[in-house]
């Protein structure tokens, strides 16, 4: 007899196809055959300066350095260091912290969060909503975890929220489910640099109260992994304040991450936060949570955490650190700038950008096009629906021209 696979039947099929690291692979082989300085790398997920090299915030690397001993190697509680959790509460919410009860648990990483979040809050077999633009990884973990994701048209006309498209399939979803999980990626969506507005947050609202009131179970994930880099942290959150005194039956969760916000994208630590008006669900929250961490991970990265207590308890080390933070921000929206100036001009569509580390491009021939980039050594990440540039990693010399060259190989493949 020939065995030709050992792995339970549920998950002998499992591949990951992660359009990304192949594209970064590409980069890597051209890079490697012409010389970096001579490539265009549009694929990256993390900051790197005008020089090509990874950056990381001074003061954030000047703290983790000074750690001791104990604070790199020890283990940390499975729900995180409680001076851990507090600092990302406050770090959340800054001066907008919503009405309500409120707790944290610590994740690996801003995908712990979603994980825990779509693993505890959405029933077996349901499915969670989403918009049609999002982070792959949305669908790999709700497969994971025995959920399925739908999605909405995100953008109406292109430019707005379509909160219609919202709506219908909300509704939709309302007939057949008596809970559902929702995840929105603002401000600084990924992978378009779009943000919703404060209407649009008090139509989300409205819609989940409409069905609070007849008694379904209603979770909202914020994903807020760059945040950090969507402009002035007070003005970015005042949506939050829409969150307090909800109905007992809608749990509004964020998912909280150290990758983007403070350049430690290898430390893998994060943490999923909770709002509600209701003691009990949030005394829940921490227990469930709790338990899915000892069960996946069981306690995360204790030098990160400590690290961020550090910069929290340190009012003059924090005031630092944010203003070194902002010139980053700022970096990144100059590059972007730079790109929709140029599209603009050469008449390539692009979607609306606000902030954030990514542009993208709408299109049906993503993977045709980035091939024709290649012969420019321009590697961007060609997804399902439009390619994406990393402002983030793409300096602002280089990111000129790349707009033409996208339109230019755009209009060669319909000759």
């Amino acid at each position: 007899m020939t065995t030709t696979s050992m792995a339970a039947s549920h998950a002998a099929n499992k591949r990951l196809n992660d359009a990304i690291f192949s594209a970064s692979a590409a980069c890597g082989a051209a890079a490697a055959k012409y010389g970096a300085d001579k490539v265009t790398n549009a694929t990256l997920g993390a900051m790197f300066d005008d020089e090509g090299n990874l950056a990381s915030i001074p003061t954030m690397e000047r703290v983790f350095r000074s750690l001791s001993k104990d604070d790199y190697f020890r283990y940390a509680p499975i729900s995180g260091l409680p001076a851990y959790l507090k600092a990302v509460i406050d770090m959340t919410f800054a001066d907008h912290r919503p009405e309500g009860y409120c707790a944290a648990i610590a994740t690996a990483g801003g995908t712990g969060a979603i994980h825990h979040a779509i693993a505890n809050y959405a029933e077996l077999g349901d499915s969670v909503l989403t918009g049609d633009w999002f982070w792959g990884t949305y669908n790999v973990i709700c497969n994971e975890c025995g959920k399925k994701l739908e999605t909405f048209e995100l953008f109406e006309n292109g430019t707005a929220f379509n909160y219609n498209s919202f709506e219908a399939h909300f509704e939709g979803l309302m007939t057949k489910q008596d809970s559902l999980l929702t995840i929105i990626n603002s401000p600084a969506h990924n992978p378009t640099g779009f943000s919703l507005t404060i209407e649009d947050w008090e139509n989300v609202i409205a819609l989940l109260k409409k069905y609070a009131t007849q008694g379904k179970k209603l979770s909202l994930l914020v994903d807020i992994a760059y945040i950090d880099f969507a402009g002035e942290k007070n003005e970015t959150r005042k949506f939050m304040d829409l969150f307090g005194n909800l109905p007992d039956n809608i749990l509004v969760m964020f998912s909280f991450s150290m990758s983007k916000g403070y350049t430690v994208y290898g430390q893998r630590t994060g943490a999923l936060i909770a709002v509600s008006a209701s003691k009990e669900v949030i005394a829940e929250f921490e227990a469930i949570n709790k338990y899915t961490s000892r069960a996946t991970w069981s306690n995360i990265n204790r030098g990160a955490m400590s690290m961020l207590v550090r910069i929290a308890e340190d009012a003059a080390v924090q005031k630092q650190f944010e203003e070194e933070r902002t010139g980053f921000y700022h970096m990144i929206q100059n590059r972007a700038k730079v790109f929709m100036d140029e599209a603009e001009a050469c008449g390539l569509k692009a979607l609306p950008y606000k902030s954030g580390f990514f542009i993208t491009v709408p299109t049906d021939q993503a993977a045709a096009v980035c091939e024709k980039l290649h012969d420019d050594l321009i590697f961007p990440v060609p997804l399902k629906k439009g390619i994406r540039v990393a402002a983030c990693s793409v300096s602002a010399a280089k990111m000129h021209g790349i707009a033409e060259k996208m339109q230019r190989a755009m209009e060669s493949l319909k000759q």
